[in-house]
């Protein structure tokens, strides 16, 4: 039976990583200070010796759009559990690491909307002006030089960087923009808030598709950074507009303009991601799954 660690895995994208995972047949150990094992990654860093298949690694400090704008000393914890990650991982000898990086690594200046620029994986080179989303987006883009570091040494390690868009799905917490929205809806609040002018586009990637594409460049051993996206780009608002349409209610809309907004414009190029996987899941019908439950209530 193949082994697995999964880190962050009581987290938004780890438990659905575990759950696929062991649904595969894979015997999946978790880590995560919020989990049943209530552990801290780096305790685990510091001991552990056990060798594993695949090691997936999803921890992250509230990677949320209000802390990476309002709490900026997360930038230093999340370095210090990326560096103590790879470390072990080669102290340890394992073969091959799932590194889940982030849309947010990509140059700012590609994302104001004055043209709908959809970012491809190279947009990161140097000859493209780097200064990526805030901290979060410096932390990952660091991160990955960590895996390419790691791979240098002739040890034989695998590392597998993805870069997840905007993940959603029906138990996402609300500090994400789809499960506020879809908690809004679900209490019938009116009106019905919006953070910033509710232009902001983004590229919405069902969960089950975030897991199912992160795995499939592991199967299909990718060694260069994939893009986890739609290609399709989708405002805030209207977002909100089929959520709230959905549950079936029309609330007065109100915007926030002071509220963290983040970047104009954020879709992906899907080119490299498609030759891989294809996403399943459309945003009407992700959207329809997480509002179900609560219709009528």
């Amino acid at each position: 039976m193949k082994t697995a660690l999964v880190t962050g895995s009581a987290g938004f994208v780890g438990r659905h990583m575990a759950a696929e995972l062991t649904a595969r047949g894979w015997a999946v150990d978790g880590v995560d200070l919020n989990g049943h094992t209530r552990q801290d990654a780096l305790d685990l860093f510091r001991t552990d010796i056990t060798r594993y298949d695949l090691v997936v690694h999803c921890a992250a400090r509230t990677p949320h759009r209000a802390a990476i704008d309002r709490q900026p000393a997360t930038m230093a914890y999340n370095l210090h559990l990326d560096a103590a990650m790879f470390d072990w991982v080669l102290r340890t000898g394992q073969k091959r690491v799932l590194y889940l990086s982030s849309s947010a690594v990509y140059p700012v200046g590609f994302q104001d909307g004055s043209e709908p620029w959809k970012l491809h994986e190279t947009n990161t080179d140097s000859a493209h002006g780097i200064m990526p989303d805030a901290g979060y987006g410096w932390t990952k883009l660091t991160g990955e030089k960590m895996a390419a570091a790691a791979t240098e040494d002739g040890v034989g390690l695998a590392v597998h960087v993805v870069r997840p868009f905007s993940g959603y799905g029906e138990d996402q917490g609300e500090d994400w923009p789809f499960g506020a929205f879809v908690g809004r809806a679900r209490r019938r609040e009116d009106p019905f808030q919006i953070w910033g002018d509710g232009q902001q586009v983004r590229d919405w990637i069902h969960i089950s598709d975030v897991v199912a594409g992160a795995l499939a460049v592991v199967d299909q051993d990718v060694r260069e950074p994939v893009n986890l996206c739609t290609g399709r780009g989708v405002a805030m608002t209207q977002l909100a507009e089929l959520v709230v349409t959905t549950v079936g209610y029309q609330p007065w809309v109100e915007y926030l303009p002071h509220a963290p907004r983040g970047v104009a414009y954020r879709v992906g190029d899907t080119a490299r991601f498609f030759d891989v996987y294809q996403p399943k899941v459309t945003l009407e019908e992700g959207v329809a799954r997480a509002v179900r439950p609560g219709v009528g209530v």
